[in-house]
């Protein structure tokens, strides 16, 4: 049976401050869970639902009610397992291979896809603003659908780390080259800016080389792609 203690930390680790304050994320649903109890990151706690016992009776689960677990759950439909891991230590900044940059994406379903993507193309390493979502949010979780324990992903000030990389900048905007006509390099940055305002005036001060992925419709009233289709378009083109 759950605890009003145990209700109250998992609840609350919907919000940012308190997965900071307990160093503790929210993992749910069986194949998500499944992927993080075989990486590198800690098992804390893990609770399940009796049919699903027996999966995971290893990691010594604690066994709660269907209706217990839908009070906790951040799911529509809750999948009989969620899972306390702790948040890792930062990692180091590299600087070679393709890594993503990320300036203010505010939305954890992009910021999900984007780490997604990042994981499908071998990104070396996800750097993000300090203001960009964080990737430990219960939703980012969901949606990296298990791809958060393959990749590399650090926060930190981009205006410092632009500036001392050796690796070439290239910066998603609207008025850029386009991307195929762009000599690209197998070491580099991809810059992706905000879902409405793009890449902000300081870092795109930064970007050596502005591309864009053409509109071939010119009667379409489009504005923009979404981040994340963007970033799938930019990021095949750059293995290409």
């Amino acid at each position: 049976m759950l605890s009003k203690n145990q209700h109250k930390l998992i609840t609350s680790l919907q919000q940012k401050k308190y997965r900071n304050q307990h160093q503790l994320f929210v993992v749910e649903g069986v194949k998500v869970v499944n992927e993080f109890l075989t990486s590198k990151f800690k098992l804390e706690k893990i609770f399940c639902t009796e049919d699903y016992y027996s999966s995971i009776e290893e990691y010594e689960p604690q066994l709660i009610s269907e209706n217990e677990l839908s009070k906790i759950s951040n799911l529509a439909t809750p999948n009989k397992v969620l899972g306390l891991f702790k948040i890792p230590k930062p990692t180091d900044l590299v600087d070679k291979g393709l890594v993503l940059v990320l300036d203010t994406v505010n939305d954890p379903g992009n910021l999900g896809t984007i780490i997604r993507l990042c994981d499908w193309f071998g990104v070396s390493q996800l750097v993000c603003s300090k203001t960009t979502v964080d990737c430990y949010n219960t939703k980012v979780v969901q949606a990296t659908m298990g791809s958060l324990t393959r990749l590399p992903i650090v926060y930190t000030e981009l205006q410092t780390y632009l500036k001392k990389t050796k690796l070439p900048i290239y910066g998603a905007t609207m008025f850029g080259k386009k991307i195929k006509e762009t000599s690209k390099k197998e070491d580099a940055i991809l810059v992706m800016g905000n879902e409405s305002n793009g890449i902000s005036n300081e870092i795109e001060k930064l970007v050596a080389y502005q591309i864009t992925i053409p509109r071939y419709n010119k009667d379409s009233s489009v504005e923009s792609l979404n981040v994340a289709t963007a970033t799938a378009i930019l990021l095949n083109e750059f293995r290409n």
